[in-house]
């Protein structure tokens, strides 16, 4: 089945789910946006452009600038695009989904079935203004070859109505993960009915989203090889485990848009605007490292074939033929692992240079434990893939089911975000220059195939397979397939098929199939030392890495014997390996470890030793200054008292680095702390937990501890291991005093007997969660960028709410909730600056007759007001008691219910 003709479709936006249309008498990417438009575009003048206010036709940016009228850019249709792309010799392009199915796809991933996902930013410059682009307008469809043609025919509308997804991640059969822009939530949407459409959302993590432009904001959440979760922007790293999510501190990404990883699970982060790519030395969660000429001479020079001088930096990064001199835009990635293109390319970097209009193929060359990169045509001054059309506008790769590699084209005029766009802007000139703001809609999913090398027929059908069958995936030849096979295993927990696992991990001849059966076993938390100690001393240098790597987890849990595996292999003839024992140490925080270091850089002299071996002493220096400055000296005195009373105390049940100890049948004598929304949520939960215990199943899980009270310890005892669990393990929250403890201790003396989770979450302040049904409103409010409406309930997001001026009395901030609440407490954040000098808190039930609660004195950061309710109400105000002169400003404002 194939698409109809565009005038007579019946578009997914309109059925709101499955697409499944009648044979067309011409192909489907015949179907040209151009046929939509003016037909009397062309026939109109060129527009002259005039050159704006103010400015220097001297300076760098506008010297040499053609202003000349030209014709417009034109979008022509798929086939006729594909004669627009410069190959390397034996590749071919061939488009598998384009408009008017899909509209601005930025994103692709397949799920478990081979069906995939689009990530449709349709709110993205729809103008050169950006109006619009925090509009609901945006979509995740999902796609299916039914007949398996190659072309991806059936589709639906999985998720609709959404301001600016940030990623899609398929979580297990018929789910996703993702997250919209100015949230801080990762949600979990399944479709329970399958009818191709998610009917169910659950709050998967909070803690990862950003504010600010949406190019600069958290993307590409990925599941890697060592069962943790990535993404940009985040400096840290998350992981789903039977109990619940925790999460680690990681380096910072320095990625914009692109996240994948190699073989090996080295993972790469793609830098945007600085147009090259990040993190590729070593495994981001040791942190970050400079290595002086990682990126080759020539590397930042891009050959492009489109010479309309469009760029953003102006005419200082125009070559003469009028194409782009340096790298100054980058988008998607994808370290290829399929098994249906030349086995050279297996292992490459791909990325696309959408401002060049090129696809680049980076090859990597490890020299003493160090990486270097180079464009993979350099000598040629060629690209992997160049294009002639301005539209072509590579934003992602993928490695496919069928062993090819997938491009994402968002096929239109304007790639760059409004704040760069702007009035007066030289990019805006040359934008008009060629009318190329009215091309929008658009988009195309393109395979690059390999003459000889036909795709991969079988289809995927993971989500009815056994755990049994899953397991042979592990040795496919396509990396897309080992991935998804091991996810899927560790999310079943199905712990039937150990032996087969650690059978594979010890003797498979396959390579690759041992180091995901090592890491799937570690994901069922069957990963035992003598393994670990097995694959350390093996003969292959990458295996021993995948060893020490592993290693860490049971290290965490409390196997410290493990340290003497870092001490040996830090001596290791091989500098890879020997970095990897020194990353190990160093994260682990092993005995001695500066010692350990510094004997490396005396003994073994590999430039890469040198470099990573000193930068890790700087680490360690700069790790105990830093925490001498984190905390004020009171909340450094209730962090090392809670961390003494934890080490000595409170680590035997919930582990040593906070997540939890095995009882050795894979289940945790006490919850994780790291990244627990109980432990980050209202601090009230873990006062009433340590005054007076807890028992029984925590949100339906069962573990083989029991929480007595701790009501015999002081208030400063309590304050002082709550507050260092919500500020170690990766957690970062507010401190909790004495004076707080004595006030629960009171409220709760004639509670007699131990908490049952029920009873206590029953009790507990819940956040509420903004809807789009709740009515904002304030006295005034500024515009916070453009593009933006003076909407005062950004207030509730991390965009924020800011008022128009200084602060006086009488300002205002309120809210109408659609149904009256038990209100206790309010919480936001007023930055350094900009927060309240006093307020009050009122409330009321018609928005007319208010009661106030009381004053709170406004402070840098977060604010908070507490009352005990004692009547409903469906609006809150805060005013201002003084007068200022800076503006009252507060992002994420959260409201708390009993």
């Amino acid at each position: 089945m194939r698409f109809l003709n565009s005038r007579f479709l019946i578009s997914a936006s309109l059925l709101g789910g499955i697409v499944a249309c009648s044979a067309p008498e011409r192909s489907p990417f015949d179907v040209s946006p151009a046929e939509s438009m003016d037909p009397k575009r062309l026939e109109q003048p060129y527009p002259q452009i005039s050159i704006p206010e103010g400015i220097d036709l001297e300076s760098p940016t506008w010297k040499g600038i053609d202003l000349s009228p030209k014709p417009p850019v034109i979008p022509v249709s798929a086939n006729e695009q594909k004669k627009s792309f410069v190959l390397q010799p034996g590749y071919r392009m061939d488009p598998v989904l384009s408009e008017p199915q899909i509209r601005e796809p930025a994103a692709i991933q397949f799920d478990g079935n081979g069906r995939m996902y689009v990530l449709e930013l349709r709110s993205y410059m729809q103008d050169l203004d950006a109006n619009g682009e925090l509009l609901p307008t945006s979509r995740i469809s999902r796609w299916e070859d039914l007949d398996n043609d190659g072309v991806y025919e059936t589709g639906t509308v999985f998720l609709d109505s959404l301001v600016f997804p940030r990623f899609v991640v398929p979580f297990g059969p018929n789910s996703i993960l993702s997250m919209e822009s100015n949230e801080d939530h990762v949600y979990r949407y399944t479709d329970t009915n399958k009818d191709g459409k998610a009917d169910k959302k659950e709050l998967f993590v909070s803690g990862l989203g950003r504010s600010g432009n949406v190019e600069h904001q958290t993307s590409f959440l990925t599941w890697t090889l060592d069962n943790w979760m990535y993404s940009t922007y985040n400096s840290k790293r998350i992981r789903w485990t039977p109990t619940g999510i925790i999460q680690e501190p990681s380096g910072n990404p320095w990625g914009q848009w692109g996240v994948t990883q190699d073989s090996y699970g080295q993972i790469w982060f793609q830098d945007g605007a600085g147009g090259v790519p990040q993190g590729f030395q070593f495994p981001i969660v040791y942190g970050n490292f400079r290595v002086e000429g990682g990126l080759k001479e020539g590397f930042r020079v891009p050959y492009s074939l489109v010479q309309l001088e469009d760029f953003q930096p102006g005419m200082k990064e125009v070559k003469p033929d009028g194409s782009l001199s340096n790298v100054t835009g980058a988008a998607g990635n994808d370290v290829f692992r399929g098994d249906r293109l030349p086995k050279d390319l297996v292992g490459d970097y791909i990325y696309g240079e959408p401002v060049g209009r090129i696809v680049r193929r980076v090859v990597t060359e490890k020299t003493e434990g160090l990486s270097y990169l180079q464009n993979k045509y350099i000598d040629s001054q060629a690209e992997f893939i160049q294009s002639t059309d301005p539209l072509f506008r590579p934003v992602d790769m993928a490695t496919a089911p069928d062993g090819t590699l997938y491009i994402v084209d968002m096929y239109r005029g304007i790639i760059q975000e409004g704040e760069w766009t702007q009035e007066g802007s030289y990019l805006r000139t040359k934008i008009q220059q060629y009318q190329m703001d009215d091309i929008i809609g658009n988009g195309r999913i393109w395979r690059l195939s390999y003459e000889g090398m036909p795709r991969n027929t079988e289809k995927p059908r993971m989500y009815e397979e056994t755990s049994a069958q899953l397991i042979r995936h592990l040795e496919h030849p396509n990396g897309w397939w080992r991935d998804m096979a091991q996810q899927l295993l560790i999310l079943n927990q199905d712990k039937s098929v150990v032996s087969e696992l650690t059978k594979m991990a010890k003797t498979s001849k396959n390579e690759l199939a041992r180091i995901h059966a090592l890491w799937t076993l570690e994901g069922l938390s069957e990963l035992k030392p003598d393994l670990v100690k097995s694959f350390v001393s093996d003969s292959n240098p990458k295996i021993r890495i995948q060893g020490l790597r592993a290693s860490e987890t049971l290290y965490k849990y409390g196997e410290k014997s493990l340290a003497e595996l870092y001490r040996t292999t830090s001596k290791d003839k091989n500098p890879d390996v020997a970095i990897q024992a020194l990353l190990s140490a160093y994260v682990l925080k092993i005995d001695q470890v500066e010692t350990l270091i510094q004997e490396a850089l005396k003994s073994n002299a590999a430039k890469g030793i040198q470099v990573i071996g000193a930068q890790l002493l700087e680490k360690i220096e700069e790790a105990k200054k830093a925490a001498e400055t984190k905390f004020s000296p009171k909340e450094t005195a209730l962090f090392v008292k809670g961390k003494s009373i934890y080490d000595s105390y409170c680590s035997t049940c919930h582990g040593p680095k906070g997540l939890g100890s095995p009882t050795g049948n894979g289940h945790l004598i006490a919850p994780a702390f790291s990244g627990s929304p109980r432990v980050m949520g209202h601090p009230e939960y873990s006062a009433k937990v340590l005054l007076h215990g807890l028992t029984g199943g925590i949100d339906n899980k069962e573990y083989e501890g029991v929480m007595i009270a701790m009501n015999s310890n002081d208030d400063e005892y309590i304050a002082s291991v709550i507050s260092y669990i919500r500020n170690d393990f990766g957690n970062s929250g507010s401190f909790v005093y004495p004076e707080y403890i004595a006030q629960i201790r009171k409220e709760t003396e004639a509670k007699k007997t131990t908490y049952s989770f029920d009873e206590l979450v029953g009790e507990i302040p819940k956040p509420l969660t903004f809807q789009d049904n709740w009515e904002v409103s304030a006295s005034s409010t500024a515009a916070i960028g453009v593009g933006y409406p003076k909407d005062p309930s950004y207030g509730f997001t991390f965009k924020g709410w800011k008022s128009e001026g200084g602060q006086s009395v009488g300002t205002w901030f309120s809210v109408k909730l659609p149904q009256a609440q038990n209100l206790t407490e309010v919480q936001f954040d007023s930055g350094k600056e900009n927060f309240p000098k006093k307020y009050s808190v009122s409330i009321s039930s018609d928005g007319k007759s208010w009661t106030k609660l009381g004053e709170g004195q406004g402070k840098p950061g977060i604010n908070s007001f507490s009352w005990k309710p004692t009547q409903k109400a469906s609006y809150l105000k805060l005013e201002s008691l003084e007068n200022g002169d800076q503006p009252w400003a507060m992002k994420n404002v959260t409201l708390f219910a009993r």
